[in-house]
């Protein structure tokens, strides 16, 4: 049996442009004050730690699925540094779907949506595996691959992993 494997990575354009604003404000806000050389340097490297250290975290920041026969694995490193995995008998229904990241999350990253929509992993786009467990928790794994997520949940009916009927709306 195959496995579906993706990796992905905040690689919007105005994200990184938001980014090296956060970098540079301080530094410009320093010269601009300008103060006394010697504090120069002190001041712009302790107004450049903390944004550098934002910086760092979405350069690093990577979502990771796998989907086989076992279970859905997920991790958002560097926040979980351990896999997180869903074994297929926890869940009730599994399906890919479009999904609003703003209206129904509020934006990218792990997001805690809003009238039982659940919790959202989520890097870009609006396509994501949407995972309803029986205890009725909604986990929702973005993908920028859903065509080939869905080609696996297939796979996995036909193995007799999962019945028809979970992986539909």
């Amino acid at each position: 049996m195959n496995t579906f494997s993706e990796k992905q990575k905040f690689r919007q354009w105005w994200l990184w442009v938001i980014l090296v604003g956060v970098l540079l404000v301080p530094v410009i806000i320093t010269i601009v004050n300008k103060p006394a050389q010697a504090d120069l340097v002190t001041e712009i490297l302790i107004g450049l730690i903390a944004p550098a250290l934002i910086v760092l975290l979405f350069v690093f920041m990577e979502l990771r699925t796998q989907v086989n026969e076992q279970g859905i694995f997920y991790r958002f490193f560097p926040i979980h540094f351990q896999v997180l995995i869903i074994n297929w008998d926890e869940v009730q229904k599994v399906y890919v779907r479009q999904y609003s990241p703003l209206k129904d999350f509020g934006g990218w990253g792990i997001r805690l949506g809003l009238g039982g929509k659940g919790k959202a992993y989520n890097v870009a786009g609006n396509m994501g595996l949407q995972i309803v467990l029986k205890t009725g928790k909604k986990i929702l794994i973005g993908t920028q691959k859903p065509e080939e997520m869905q080609a696996m949940l297939v796979q996995l009916v036909k193995a007799k992993v999962l019945k028809g009927d979970m992986i539909k709306e």
